[in-house]
């Protein structure tokens, strides 16, 4: 595949994926897309972190959890308007993705990994003993309000489009961030460290700017949720919901832009048409992550060009080009 036919099928994915954005609403309820955009948006920002700077993090939902609980304090209690209340529980979240990453930087592997699971289990003391969130009984009626002091967000479609604009350019801005210089020290710093430092690149510093910049989407996801829910609760600072975002990115695809979108359409609509089943529906959608890696090791979006290279020799004989292991920026993130 030719550098300029993937970027071409790049862009009518992309345009196709927004025009089907806009009249989703119209036949799906809202609620399921909304939710299905603030989950995809927390995994592109795991998917930052793990999937392009090669961190595993099991914190970012303490991130994601204080800019839910901030910006429903805010909007309800201090009356702030919905822009003001987001900005605030994002600013929050990455203040203290800042300080967390200042100190987790300085581990790697597995002991990145468990300072930031230590750091779940601390935020979800904190958040249940504080009265400020409400604890057990979290913090609800939370109003959605006017946006601008224009959009009332109370209509469900206005709420939905909103959401939708949110997620779109957080999407554009991370395919800006991958493909600048930044991007391609990060990938270089995952593929061989020591090699990015002889090309002169600091990895503890890629690494911090990376961590702030995933934990302010993740933040960002945050109080978009408790402006669609309308509430804030212990499960948003819970490593569950942790554990479910990874999920969501390994069966999409790491390492790949539409990843967690499809990764979260499979498991938000697996869990609201098979909700009958109750907590046995976590069997179900294990299942199905077991059969995903198993036979797409890459994740849906990540064995797309590899399939269509194989039906492309299939019925062009003449043509026995193969996508390589390692496949370009267009391929993977297309």
């Amino acid at each position: 595949m030719t550098s300029t036919n993937s970027l071409r099928i790049t862009l009518y994915v992309y345009a196709g994926l927004i025009l089907l954005g806009f009249i989703a609403p119209f036949f799906v309820y809202p609620m399921i897309l909304m939710k299905i955009y603030v989950f995809a948006l927390f995994g592109m920002a795991f998917n930052l972190l793990f999937g392009y700077a090669g961190l595993l993090s099991f914190g970012h939902v303490v991130f994601f959890g204080i800019a839910a609980y901030a910006t429903g304090h805010s909007v309800k209690v201090w009356g702030l308007s919905p822009e003001l209340g987001i900005l605030y529980g994002v600013l929050l979240g990455t203040i203290l993705a800042a300080v967390v990453g200042a100190f987790a930087i300085r581990r790697a592997g597995i002991y990145f990994a468990m300072i930031t699971f230590a750091l779940v289990e601390v935020g979800h003391f904190v958040a249940m003993k504080v009265p400020l969130t409400g604890g057990e009984n979290g913090l609800t009626q939370v109003p959605r309000g006017v946006l601008f002091g224009i959009f009332d967000l109370t209509s469900p479609l206005v709420m939905y489009f909103f959401v939708f604009a949110v997620f779109v350019l957080a999407f554009l801005m991370i395919v800006r961030i991958v493909g600048s210089p930044f991007g391609l020290a990060l990938r270089s710093m995952k593929e061989n460290e020591s090699r990015a430092i002889s090309l002169g690149y600091s990895p503890p510093r890629l690494k911090f700017q990376a961590f702030v910049l995933s934990g302010l989407l993740a933040a960002l996801a945050g109080s978009m949720k408790v402006m669609v829910y309308e509430f804030a609760s212990l499960s948003d600072v819970h490593w569950l919901t942790n554990g479910q975002v990874i999920l969501m990115t390994l069966l999409g695809g790491v390492g790949t832009f539409l990843g967690p979108l499809f990764g979260s359409v499979v498991v938000v609509f697996i869990e609201d048409y098979m909700s009958f089943l109750g907590q046995s529906v976590t069997i179900v959608t294990g299942g199905i992550f077991i059969v995903c890696i198993i036979g797409f090791r890459r994740g849906l979006v990540g064995e797309m060009p590899f399939i269509y290279a194989k039906l492309r020799n299939r019925f062009a004989p003449g043509d026995k080009t193969l996508p390589t292991t390692k496949t370009n920026a267009a391929d993977t993130n297309s």
